[in-house]
């Protein structure tokens, strides 16, 4: 006669719970998200959001509402994990409205940047080291990720949340000034007017950058506007934006003279016209949607 099964233990079945809500969570982001890539669903599924929180109860907003720091939040109704499994902002400091991003939006990014197992990706603006730990489980322990972080206080934070992950390591710098070497690909997670010359030397060919292109607003509400794909080829970087995105600035990648070029590109609302980013010297034609003395985004095809 089979022996009954032991029932599961009140921890054991908890965890199981919570692994389950993770699986539930990471298939709503593929489907919000349009995710393409297992390795991203996967990544998601298994990254244990609440050990990059600090302790619940937690202050959520939901994307609808209100975004002034004094409206948004609201509490959880206790410290259970799983209030932070969906497609939610999450406080890491409200009184500066910083959070933990949209998990939708993040996966998307992940998703465009098309990592590879073993490959080397850049993480500027990581903040407590949430998505930073995704893109570690989508290159694997034979990849490495680079991760840069101005602010002090969340980088040590960063720091201590992905000790468990050896393929990674934290910076406190500032993204454009920091070289991490040859790179396969670059995820900026903040505003800014242009690209850092640093970030385009340093893609390898087929490198990825995504760069969110953003209007500053003299408040403190995010800055909005759309996020710029660049991929380096042999004779030249093909770009095109994927996205819309409402985010905060990028430290040492905000130029006041380039932000009024960029409100006037956006208002002319063919951002779809754009094909390539040059670098080499040219005069501004027609042919420019965004021009500057160091780089164009331009409406001409990048050579082959």
């Amino acid at each position: 006669m089979q022996k009954p099964s032991k029932p599961l233990r009140r921890g054991q079945k908890k965890l199981d719970d919570l692994n389950l809500m993770r699986e539930f969570y990471a298939e709503e982001l593929r489907a919000v998200a349009n995710i393409q890539s297992e390795a991203v669903v996967r990544a998601f599924a298994k990254v244990p959001r609440e050990r990059f929180l600090g302790p619940g109860p937690w202050q959520i907003v939901h994307l609808w509402h209100d975004l002034r720091p004094s409206k948004r939040y609201r509490t959880t109704p206790d410290a259970d994990p799983r209030h932070v499994y969906h497609n939610v902002l999450v406080a890491i400091d409200p009184e500066r409205g910083l959070n933990n991003g949209e998990p939708a939006f993040l996966a998307l990014l992940i998703d465009a940047l098309g990592l590879q197992e073993g490959e080397h990706v850049v993480h500027v603006g990581c903040g407590t080291g949430y998505y930073t730990a995704i893109l570690a489980e989508v290159v694997g322990p034979n990849g490495n990720v680079t991760a840069v972080e101005i602010d002090s206080e969340l980088a040590a934070h960063a720091r201590g949340n992905v000790n468990y992950l050896p393929q990674v390591m934290i910076i406190e710098g500032e993204g454009g000034e920091y070289d991490p070497g040859p790179c396969d690909a670059i995820l900026i997670n903040a505003g800014a007017t242009h690209p850092r010359p640093l970030w385009l030397d340093v893609l390898r060919l087929g490198g990825r950058l995504l760069l969110p292109l953003t209007v500053f607003k003299d408040d403190n509400s995010p800055q909005w506007g759309q996020v710029l794909k660049v991929t380096r080829r042999a004779n030249g970087f093909v770009a095109h934006f994927i996205s819309e995105v409402g985010i905060f600035p990028c430290h040492g990648a905000r130029d006041p003279e380039l932000n009024e070029r960029l409100k006037e590109a956006v208002r002319a609302g063919d951002s779809k016209s754009v094909q390539s980013l040059r670098r080499e010297q040219h005069e501004p034609d027609n042919s420019c949607w965004l021009h500057s003395t160091d780089f164009c985004l331009s409406k001409l095809a990048a050579s082959e």
